[in-house]
């Protein structure tokens, strides 16, 4: 990771903040608030999948943890509005963490893959209807390389750098070209889990094997 945490995103320490996330709905408001702007709990519910009374519930859950609070009304003001708090949001792993942290972190990494790959899946399930220079613009690959940790820090560094400025946070709409939609990228950079090599069986009785015993 970078060595620096970014200004506008928030570092989360805290196991409670994280087991507040590790919820679908949840992420899929906060990142509906963060990358639309502020919303009501029925515009929420559009991409939770919830009802507006539902997803205020999870709403008022996301601002008891610091995550989202009240924007400015609209209109006749009969809606309760909320804004994003910070554009992004992460943790970082150290040496020291309890271990009710370390299940938390691991809690909210699951419930993010599972919907990272539920949105893959439901582009491929409609991938029939997308002109072909979008198909063709989607990118999937699968990659096995041999570095060390600094050069997988350095690789995962040069990758930020280059969708830095593509990211929803930093462009604005109006900023972007014309036919620019919401893209997901998700890219996953980790060591491989060593094999386990195979119990070495115990020399015979009297020697080494294939050794006469002196």
């Amino acid at each position: 990771m970078a060595s620096s945490w970014p200004e506008w995103s928030r570092q989360v320490t805290d196991a409670r903040v994280l087991r507040a996330l590790a919820h679908p709905a949840r992420l899929a408001i906060l990142s509906r608030l963060q990358t639309e702007g502020p919303a009501t709990a029925t515009e929420c519910a559009e991409v939770a999948g919830l009802s507006p009374s539902a997803c205020s519930y999870h709403l008022r859950q996301l601002a008891k943890h610091g995550l989202v609070a009240d924007a400015p009304p609209r209109g006749d003001g009969r809606e309760r509005v909320w804004r994003a708090l910070q554009r992004g949001w992460g943790f970082q792993w150290s040496e020291d963490e309890a271990p009710d942290l370390v299940e938390a972190q691991n809690a909210v990494i699951d419930t993010i893959l599972a919907e990272a790959d539920r949105r893959l899946g439901d582009f491929f399930a409609h991938s029939d209807r997308e002109s072909l220079e979008w198909r063709n613009s989607a990118w999937l690959t699968h990659t096995v390389l041999r570095v060390d940790a600094e050069e997988l820090q350095e690789i995962a560094e040069r990758i930020t750098a280059v969708i830095e400025p593509y990211r929803v946070t930093e462009r604005p709409a109006e900023d972007a070209p014309t036919g620019a939609r919401l893209t997901e990228l998700h890219l996953r950079i980790f060591p491989r889990v060593p094999r386990r090599q195979p119990p070495q069986a115990a020399p015979p009785p009297g020697g080494e094997e294939g050794q006469e015993p002196s």
